[in-house]
């Protein structure tokens, strides 16, 4: 297959990064790291910075060769953006691209945009998603807002790792129905099915293994504390030499349960149903409450299974939910209801005795949805999130709400509909092709706002009226907004979609 051309080929920061770097990096200057600008205030006159403190310590004085400064300008490759200037101030080396070139690469053709990037092959092909909080989730009571956050974050890496092109599958392969139906809310369909016979044939081997094969495991019946087995990992480890690098150092005696065999029963399985032949990797997300545990269903594993030697076993770890001003536990169910109220109870604020029907029915349910999915996962995974369900802590304004967010889909849907409704009344013209558009009408302010979607979209609609004046001179400017307020939205759409969120289209 043919590269495409450098003028037509999308563009990608990581890439320009890169090829920045070696356009400097030498013999002379080894450690040169250019810098993606991200301040609003400094947008206005550099895309690129390498700081001057980086250039005191690869070049004499601080000072860039003049020719260097040229092989930047010049540079054309594939996935670089292009670049107007590069000179040095008094912060550093600094580069600014060419904007409406850009706008221009990107926004005629922003579908390669929509695909994840292209990663070093892993070789590994099939990945389990090992969701441990819903094997113990026997009723939606057991369910823990941390055990949700576990699940809505194994939920959202199905759908990347699709898109990635690995081979997903979801581990418990069934949970009650009560959860599946409280997950249904959500917008997840988990797994529901099990072969319960297959099931029970697992872990009747493992038992037997236990019980004759592992000489340093023993019933313990009659021990006061529920258990099978208790298994010395340790001493396992250590006779088979495993390495234990990452493991807590206090692993030892493992009291083996029913439902510990039934999850490392579970996994067995979808290893064996799993594409024969392939690469395989277990991903175990798990709250911070079950990490021990977890790790010790690992080692347990690999001692019943060696065959299991050749998957590649991961944990990741979600950090607690704290309910902030709560003297008793807060159940998932009552976290979803309380905030599904509070919405509807704004909505019926902002909106009046409009808000019944089924359809607003939906609506309020799709932004309960979005609310839950931002409070618990915006936060970085091993991070605590601290949830405060007073009414006056749900706002559609907070940048990192989730009803923030589908407000602004709705008003980008209201403002295409309105487009379309006027061009039918022949008020405005049919769309023009991408490719024709003149992109140099995006003023510097544009800029600003791409620093960040969820914070600038709503300010940048609020000032700048994409749907100008019915005149002649202004269409191409529309036009171009148009496009970018439509990249806009398939951007972010897709992004909704990994997280099964359905954009709302009205509000």
């Amino acid at each position: 297959m043919e590269a495409e051309p450098c003028g037509t080929a999308p563009v990608w920061i990581s890439e320009a990064l890169r090829l920045l770097n070696n356009a400097l990096q030498g013999s002379c200057a080894p450690s040169t790291v250019w810098y993606k600008e991200s301040s609003q205030k400094n947008l206005r006159s550099r895309d690129f910075l390498v700081p001057r403190g980086a250039l005191k310590k690869s070049f004499p004085d601080g000072e860039v060769p003049a020719d260097l400064i040229q092989k930047v300008i010049s540079l054309d490759a594939p996935g670089l953006p292009p670049v107007k200037t590069c000179l040095q101030s008094e912060a550093g080396l600094v580069v600014q691209l060419d904007r409406p070139a850009v706008f221009h690469r990107v926004l005629r053709d922003f579908t390669p945009y929509l695909k994840p990037l292209p990663s070093a092959d892993d070789g590994l092909d099939v990945v389990i998603l090992n969701c441990a909080p819903l094997h113990s989730a026997g009723t939606l009571d057991t369910l823990r807002l941390s055990d949700l956050r576990a699940a809505l974050l194994a939920d959202h890496l199905a759908e990347v790792l699709t898109l990635k092109g690995k081979q997903v599958y979801r581990v418990p392969a069934g949970v009650c129905k009560e959860v599946e139906e409280f997950l249904s809310q959500l917008g997840i369909s988990w797994p529901c099915t099990v072969d319960v016979s297959s099931l029970e044939e697992t872990v009747a081997h493992f038992k037997d293994f236990l019980r004759d094969c592992v000489e340093n495991s023993r019933d313990v019946d009659s021990a006061p504390s529920p258990g099978l087995f208790s298994v010395q990992l340790k001493t396992f480890a250590e006779k088979h030499n495993l390495c234990l690098q990452g493991y807590d150092p206090n692993l030892d005696f493992f009291l083996v349960n029913e439902d510990d065999l039934r999850q490392v029963a579970s996994l067995q399985r979808s290893v064996q149903e799993a594409e024969p032949g392939s690469p395989c990797m277990v991903l175990h997300i798990v709250s911070c409450e079950e990490e021990f545990h977890q790790q010790k269903l690992d080692l347990l594993w690999r001692l019943m299974a060696p065959c299991t030697g050749d998957v590649t076993q991961k944990h990741l770890i979600c950090g607690p939910v704290k309910v902030l001003n709560s003297t008793s536990p807060v159940a998932c169910s009552q976290y979803f209801q309380l905030r599904k109220s509070q919405m509807l109870e704004a909505s019926v604020m902002k909106y009046g005795e409009s808000v019944k029907g089924e359809s607003w029915d939906d609506i309020i349910t799709s932004l309960t949805s979005a609310a839950v999915k931002f409070e618990l996962m915006a936060t970085p995974h091993r991070s605590q999130v601290n949830l405060n369900l007073e009414e006056e802590n749900i706002t559609t304004k907070g940048t990192k709400s989730g009803a923030f967010v589908m407000y602004n889909c709705a008003r980008l849907a209201t403002m295409f509909d309105s487009y379309n409704s006027a061009v039918g009344q022949g008020i405005y013209p049919d769309f023009v092709p991408a490719g024709e558009l003149n992109y140099s009408s995006l003023r510097e302010e544009v800029c600003k706002f791409l620093v960040s979607l969820s914070m600038d979209f709503s300010c940048y609609y609020n000032r700048v009226h994409v749907l100008g004046e019915p005149l002649p001179h202004l269409f191409g400017q529309m036009f171009a907004r148009l496009q970018l307020m439509k990249a806009v939205q398939t951007v972010l759409h897709s992004a909704l979609k990994t997280l099964h969120v359905r954009p709302l289209t009205q509000i």
